[in-house]
C-alpha cells in the first residue's frame, strides 16, 4: 500500500472514490461478442493504451453516439454487462433528482413539544430528521456545498483527503440559535431525535441514517512535530461529548513513510491514532466512524443550546430517548429550522467526489417519496424513472446506489441512455455540470491537467478493485468513466469508456490510479478525435 495508508487485510477493504475498492468480483459476460470497433481501427494513442501489459487479461468497452441524431461513433462491447464502480450513480442520483426535484430543499424542523411558560419550556424538543445529507456542515456563504478533490470520507484508504474550511455543526448551532431567538431559556425536559423518516438498510454500504452530521465520522487531523523524535499535533472535529481522542504518533525523519493507524472502543467514543508521520509530511487525514448518529445528534444540538443561551435539564450524553416521541406533532411548534440548499447541489456532490453515503440516501429518499420507510421500496421508483427516461433497466442491474455492491452490472449504451436523457431536459447544462471536470475538478481533477481536452470532458469515474493475495497486487475489477465530451461548442457526445478485469503491477493503490488515469486519457483522445471530425 502506500506509505500514508493504513494497512488492511485485502479481502476485507469495501470503499469507494471514483476509487471503489470491492473485492472479489466476478466477470460475467464481457467476452460474448465481438466488438465493432478494434484496437486497429481507433486513434493509435487509445490502441496503445489498451494493449500495455496491465490489460493482458483485461476487456475494454467504449461507446460514443450523438444525442441529437443518434449516430454511434464508437461501440465496443456495449451490449455486454460491465462492472460499473461508482458511475452507476448516474443512475441513483439520476433517480432522486427526477424524483425530489433539483431545486427541493429539505427543511428540518425542531418542535417544541410540552407547555411553554414564558421562558421555560415544561417537555421537550424534538429534532425531525429529514435526510438532509450535510446539515449545513458544508455550505458555503453562497449557498453552494463545498467539496475538495479527494474527499474526508475517503481519508482511511486514499492518499491525499483534505477537509473543506465549513465547521460541521454549522446547521445544528443554527438550529440552536433559532431556539434561543424565540425566547426559550429553559427545557425542563429533554432533547430527542426524531429519525423514523426511514429505517437504517445494512444492506447498504455505508448505511444511510436521517440525520447525518459530518457525513458520521469523526475528522482527525495529525501534523508533524517540530523535528523527529517529537510528538505529532492533532486536531479534530466535530468535537460533542463523550467523544475523546488521543494520539501516540511520532514525527519521523524527512522521508521516512508516514502510516497511522486509528482505532475506535465499541460505541465508537474512544478514539487513539498511532504511528508514524514524516517531518516533511503535509497533515495525515483519518476519519472514525459515529455508531450510533441519533445520540450523537441529541447531544450535539443540547451543547448547541447552552452555546445559545438555552440550558436543557437533562443529561447531554446518553441513548436517544425515542420512546419520548410523540405520534404527530399536530400542536407542536416549531421553534427552530434549518433549510438546506438545493437537492441539485447535493448531486453536485456526490457526482463530483463520489459520495458513497449520499449516493446510497438517493434510494432511501426516493423510498420515503413513495410513502415507505423501507429503504429497499427506493428500488421500484428508480425502475419507473428508468423507463420514463427511456433507459433498458433490464441492461442495468442495481443492488445499491453507490455502484458497490458485488451484483451491480450496467451495459456501456444503457449509461448513454441515461446520459441522453438528461440532455434532452431543460437542466441539462446543470446536469453535466455536477460531474467532474476532466483537469479541473471532482475525481478527474488531478488527470490531463495541460492536454487540449482539459475542461471538455464532463464524466463519472468508478473503480472496483481489491487484493490479489495470490499475487501481491490489486485486481481492478473494473475502472470507468461515463459522461459527455463536448465535440465543438454547445455540442455534447455521450460517451462510456472503461475496462473490466485489469490488475496492478503490486498492491500499490497508486496503481490503480494509474489505470484510472488511462482510462481519462481514453476519454481525452475520444474528445480530441471527435473535435477534430468536419
Amino acid at each position: 500500500m502506500s506509505p500514508s495508508v493504513t494497512q488492511r487485510p485485502a479481502r476485507r477493504r469495501f470503499v469507494g472514490l471514483g476509487v471503489l475498492l470491492a473485492v472479489g468480483v466476478v466477470l460475467t459476460g464481457l467476452a460474448q461478442a465481438p466488438p465493432s470497433a478494434t484496437p486497429s481501427e481507433l486513434d493509435p494513442r487509445i490502441a496503445s493504451i489498451m494493449r500495455k501489459p496491465d490489460y493482458r487479461h483485461a476487456q475494454w468497452g467504449l461507446f460514443q453516439q450523438d444525442p441529437r441524431t443518434g449516430k454511434v461513433t464508437w461501440s465496443r462491447y456495449a451490449d455486454q454487462f460491465f462492472i460499473p464502480g461508482s458511475a452507476a450513480k448516474l443512475f441513483s442520483v439520476s433517480g432522486t433528482w427526477h424524483t425530489l426535484g433539483g431545486d427541493h430543499h429539505f427543511v428540518t424542523p425542531v418542535h417544541a413539544v410540552g407547555q411553554r411558560r414564558n421562558a421555560t419550556l415544561k417537555g421537550d424538543l424534538d429534532l425531525v430528521a429529514q435526510g438532509d445529507l450535510t446539515l449545513g456542515g458544508r455550505t458555503r456563504k453562497d449557498g453552494t456545498v463545498a467539496f475538495t478533490t479527494v474527499d474526508h470520507t475517503y481519508a482511511n484508504d486514499v492518499p491525499g483527503a483534505t477537509l473543506t474550511p465549513q465547521d460541521p455543526l454549522a446547521g445544528i448551532d443554527q438550529l440552536a440559535r433559532q431556539v434561543r431567538q424565540t425566547g426559550i431559556r429553559l427545557v425542563d425536559g429533554d432533547v430527542v431525535v426524531d429519525a423514523r423518516l426511514f429505517r437504517p438498510d445494512p444492506a447498504l454500504d455505508p448505511v444511510p441514517t436521517p440525520l447525518i452530521i459530518n457525513d458520521n465520522v469523526i475528522d482527525l487531523l495529525t501534523s508533524p512535530g517540530a523535528e523527529a523524535g517529537t510528538p505529532a499535533g492533532l486536531e479534530w472535529r466535530p468535537k460533542v461529548s463523550p467523544y475523546h481522542v488521543t494520539s501516540s504518533v511520532r514525527t519521523v525523519a524527512a522521508g521516512k513513510p508516514s502510516d497511522i493507524t486509528v482505532r475506535s472502543s465499541a460505541n465508537g467514543t474512544r478514539i487513539q491514532l498511532s504511528g508514524t508521520i514524516a517531518a516533511d509530511s503535509a497533515p495525515v487525514l483519518r476519519v472514525s466512524p459515529i455508531k450510533d448518529p441519533n445520540a450523537f445528534g441529541r447531544t450535539a444540538l443540547i451543547e448547541a443550546l447552552k452555546r445559545a443561551g438555552v440550558e436543557v435539564r437533562a443529561n447531554p450524553v446518553g441513548p436517544n430517548p425515542v420512546r419520548q416521541l410523540p405520534r404527530s406533532y399536530q400542536g407542536a411548534p416549531t421553534v427552530a429550522r434549518y433549510t438546506s440548499p438545493s437537492y441539485a447541489q447535493y448531486a453536485k456532490l456526490i457526482l463530483k467526489v463520489s459520495h458513497n453515503l449520499g449516493a446510497n440516501l438517493g434510494v432511501c429518499l426516493m423510498a420515503t417519496s413513495a410513502g415507505s420507510t423501507d429503504c429497499e421500496a427506493g428500488f421500484p421508483v428508480l425502475a419507473k424513472f428508468l423507463e420514463h427516461a427511456q433507459v433498458d433497466r433490464k441492461a442495468v442491474q442495481l443492488a445499491d446506489g453507490r455502484g458497490g455492491n458485488p451484483a451491480d452490472r450496467t451495459t456501456p449504451r444503457a449509461l448513454a441512455q441515461i446520459l441522453t436523457y438528461w440532455q434532452r431536459t431543460p437542466e441539462a447544462r446543470r446536469f453535466r455540470t455536477s460531474l467532474p471536470i476532466l483537469g479541473v475538478d471532482g475525481t478527474l481533477a488531478d488527470s490531463c491537467r495541460t492536454c487540449p481536452a482539459r475542461g471538455k470532458v464532463f464524466a463519472k469515474t468508478g473503480t472496483a478493485a481489491g487484493g490479489d493475495a495470490l499475487n501481491d497486487r490489486l485486481a481492478v475489477g473494473a475502472e470507468t468513466t461515463a459522461g459527455y465530451l463536448e465535440t465543438r461548442k454547445g455540442h455534447f457526445d455521450v460517451f462510456f469508456a472503461g475496462v473490466n478485469g485489469a490488475a496492478t503491477p503490486t498492491a500499490d493503490i497508486n496503481g490503480a490510479l494509474t489505470i484510472a488515469n488511462d482510462v481519462a486519457d481514453v476519454a481525452a483522445h475520444l474528445q480530441q478525435q471527435a473535435a477534430r471530425r468536419p
